[in-house]
């Protein structure tokens, strides 16, 4: 409920030039999507621009890079530079653009700098970003050098916002569900197609039937593909999109479809970080962190 509300408020903001910032977890085909097709039509918030975050690490696996395994020391490709990879994967960060765009809202690239990124990689990403129709693509320093790393990045936010918007949705909520989730997965997946399993089309029968065909869409997908298979990187097409379940949360005001083998459970571990993390009050560090 508060991230609808809080952005209404604008005292909260009184310092900080009436700029507000919502974080949309994941990519522009996932948080970017939900955000602008239910949040933003529940709430009537029109927004100015976009801010996609990149890095060169990540780009370089959807150019074909080796996987990547938490704990284990990052293999050579990630470690030094290799611009064929980062080329090869600045398809995945285009398409992310392309699906800003198709909202008419305008989009400015994040590029969050690592020290073994290097000036070539840094430069090819931003000029390919903007080859792609990004407003702006700014190389971000925040990592190594706080806040201060990321004042260029404010500015040219600030002069995206400024030039307004023309903010639209991607379906019309009078659609049937059926043709709405296939309005994602084609516009912004890159789907040929989706394919529904027995269940899936009995449960949008019943949701029909029950009077909540009007409701939008929250795709429940893998994040770490634009397709239902994790492994796929870059920009897969010409793929089939299994449905394989759709549920309804009535209360909060949406249909979600379940692609392939996603599962719903909650995504922390028995024992969540944050019981390490906590504040030094005489050093004000906190720690915990890494």
């Amino acid at each position: 409920m508060h991230s609808i509300l809080l952005p209404k408020f604008p005292n909260i903001y009184k310092h900080c030039h009436h700029q507000k910032v919502t974080e949309a977890g994941f990519g522009a085909d996932i948080g970017m999507e939900k955000f602008f097709n239910i949040k933003c039509r529940a709430s009537g918030l029109v927004p100015n621009a976009v801010v996609l975050v990149a890095t060169v690490r990540a780009l370089k696996m959807h150019g074909g890079g080796p996987s990547v395994t938490a704990g284990v020391p990052l293999k050579r490709e990630y470690t030094e530079e290799n611009i064929q990879l980062v080329a090869d994967g600045c398809c995945n960060l285009q398409k992310q653009i392309q699906i800003a765009q198709l909202f008419g809202v305008p989009v400015i690239v994040a590029l969050n700098v690592f020290k073994t990124d290097t000036r070539a990689e840094i430069d090819l990403v931003c000029e390919l970003a903007k080859r792609a129709g990004a407003f702006d693509a700014v190389p971000c320093y925040h990592w190594s050098i706080g806040g201060k790393g990321t004042v260029e990045l404010a500015r040219a936010v600030r002069e995206a916002a400024s030039k307004g918007s023309r903010f639209r949705f991607l379906y019309d909520v009078q659609l049937p569900i059926v043709e709405k989730i296939r309005t994602i997965a084609q516009a912004v997946y890159g789907a040929k197609d989706i394919e529904l399993s027995p269940e899936a089309q009995s449960k949008i029968d019943r949701y029909t039937q029950q009077g909540f065909g009007n409701l939008p869409i929250c795709m429940a997908k893998t994040h770490l593909s634009l397709s239902h298979q994790p492994d796929k990187k870059g920009v897969p097409r010409d793929f089939i999109l299994p449905i394989s379940d759709v549920r309804a949360s009535i209360g909060a005001g949406f249909i979600y479809p379940l692609v392939g083998t996603m599962s719903t459970m909650p995504g922390l571990p028995t024992r969540p970080c944050f019981y390490d993390i906590d504040l030094d009050t005489e050093t004000e560090q906190v720690k915990g962190l890494f």
